[in-house]
């Protein structure tokens, strides 16, 4: 039998797994002290009734004009196409300097604000307009990409840029560690473009013409057929990506995704200088009154920022706990080393929970239980939880691969084998996505959840654009200091990097 993880490393004389089983409580105590904070209410009197309409629209998917759901697919994909193209080259720049401090602090600031934030500043500009859903997309997977990037060149051996003694930096990337990281560069880029279709479809939600779009406006209106053809229509795309997402055909994709882009209309270079030197500023901070900025600093704090601040936070930490507990739940059944041919059951399942949108998932929750955190916890926690489940089953069907004969099955070799083995890689998952799922709780606003994206949609709405940038920098810096957070506990219980 393999050695676990658990019983091989000692870190300040307590073992790992000691250790590990010690953050998983303390973070289970959390969220469940959280649960106390968060706005739970059952808001819908028979969720059964809705929830059985749902259903029904699922099994029976319509959409009365087909050439109209198709022009949607074709933005959908064109944004996330040219958006991803476009943030992997300049991630990838970035990476090779991100030992800079003002490099590193720059990709966390542009990261840490979630697309449909950085839309609706940009609609602000450009309008509902290709432009703003590029943008959109394209800035912070710039500042993912350096990040994953250069924990990709770190993860190299050091033999890979031996041979170029001073060449300069450049050079060595080049010739030396792109070439070495290759293949991971090549799959994190097209894991990232799946995740750039799922942001292209949900900033239809503000009104862009991508399938998110279709899906509020059918929901909106009750018709669940129509907002069932979208659904599956959008996980046959995810599903199909690795068929037709090739490498020699990627030209020809972005000449047809350039020429597919709605009509950019011109904007006037006044406009952009207007909104980010005066109208994203409070006056008292323009006229120099420090008092009155202040007084306005402390008003939107207490108004705003501290609710939606305790709601978001308390979202997160259940969501990411739950999301804890599902992946730990659905991995197994989607392994076909532990539960045989039914595998294929559970990975369809985890494709679906994968797939969904966070925010497609929270508007159906809330059409079941009302605009409170119910809808985002659960939303989030599916999403996550799936994500990270299917990781682990990858990982323990290639670890099953290796292990002889006369050992445990089943139920046996999951719990004193196949999960002592997963666990550290488990929690590397989560913490890894605990940034993830406080950027996308943020967000849940946006939909009626009383979290910081409300807020800022609101501000938007009343065109109080420095209450909403005030607000979404406060969204930023807590996503930074739950990144940094995230990060420093990796290191104490001796947690690898995980490899998406």
């Amino acid at each position: 039998m393999p050695q676990t993880f658990s019983s091989s490393v000692l870190i300040k004389g307590i073992s790992t797994g000691a250790r590990l089983r010690r953050l998983s409580l303390f973070f289970s105590l959390i969220a469940i002290a959280f649960l106390f904070v968060a706005d739970i209410h059952l808001y819908t009197p028979d969720p059964w009734q809705e929830l059985s309409r749902i259903g029904l629209g699922l099994v029976t998917p319509y959409w009365p004009n087909a050439s109209e759901l198709g022009v949607s697919l074709l933005y959908t994909v064109s944004f996330a196409l040219l958006a991803v193209s476009g943030a992997a080259i300049i991630g990838m720049l970035l990476a090779m300097w991100y030992h800079w401090r003002v490099v590193r602090v720059l990709a966390a600031a542009v990261r840490s604000v979630h697309e449909i934030f950085w839309g609706l500043m940009f609609m602000q500009i450009f309008g509902l307009s290709a432009t703003t859903g590029l943008l959109a997309i394209l800035i912070p997977f710039t500042g993912i990409f350096a990040k994953v990037f250069s924990e990709i060149f770190e993860q190299q051996p050091v033999t890979a840029t031996s041979t170029f003694g001073k060449a300069s930096r450049l050079s060595r990337f080049v010739y030396g560690w792109i070439p070495q990281a290759w293949p991971a560069l090549a799959s994190y880029t097209r894991y990232r473009f799946e995740c750039a279709l799922r942001s292209s479809a949900i900033l239809g939600f503000i009104g862009l013409p991508t399938l998110g779009f279709h899906l509020e406006t059918a929901f909106k209106q009750g018709d669940y057929s129509e907002a069932a053809a979208v659904l599956w229509l959008f996980l046959l795309l995810i599903a199909s990506v690795r068929f037709w997402l090739k490498l020699r055909l990627l030209p020809v994709y972005l000449l047809l995704a350039v020429l597919a882009l709605p009509e950019m209309p011109p904007v006037n270079a006044s406009f952009i200088w207007q909104f980010f030197s005066q109208d994203i500023w409070p006056t008292a901070l323009q006229d120099g009154d420090f008092n009155g900025t202040w007084e306005w600093v402390s008003r939107v704090g207490v108004n705003e920022v501290w609710p939606a601040l305790w709601q978001t936070i308390a979202i997160t930490q259940a969501a990411l706990v739950l999301s804890g507990v599902l992946a730990l739940m659905l991995y197994p059944l989607a392994s076909r080393a532990l539960v045989g041919r039914w595998s294929v059951l559970g990975r369809f399942k985890l494709l679906v929970l994968r797939s969904v949108p966070e925010l497609m998932l929270a508007y159906v929750f809330m059409l079941l239980f009302g605009p409170s955190a119910l809808p985002a916890i659960l939303a989030l926690a599916l999403h996550n939880g799936g994500l990270i489940a299917f990781l682990l089953a990858n990982s323990s069907e290639d670890a099953n691969k290796r292990i002889g004969e006369g050992v445990p099955k089943g139920m046996m070799r999951f719990a004193y084998i196949d999960l002592p083995q997963r666990y550290p890689a488990f929690l590397a998952f989560l913490f890894y996505r605990w940034e993830v799922i406080l950027r996308e709780s943020a967000m849940m606003g946006v939909v009626g959840i009383a979290t910081l994206g409300f807020y800022v949609d609101s501000a938007f709405e009343e065109i109080r654009f420095d209450k909403a940038f005030f607000l979404i920098v406060v969204a930023a810096l807590l996503n930074i200091c739950v990144d940094g957070l995230s990060r420093w506990l990796r290191a104490r219980s001796g947690l690898k990097a995980p490899t998406l």
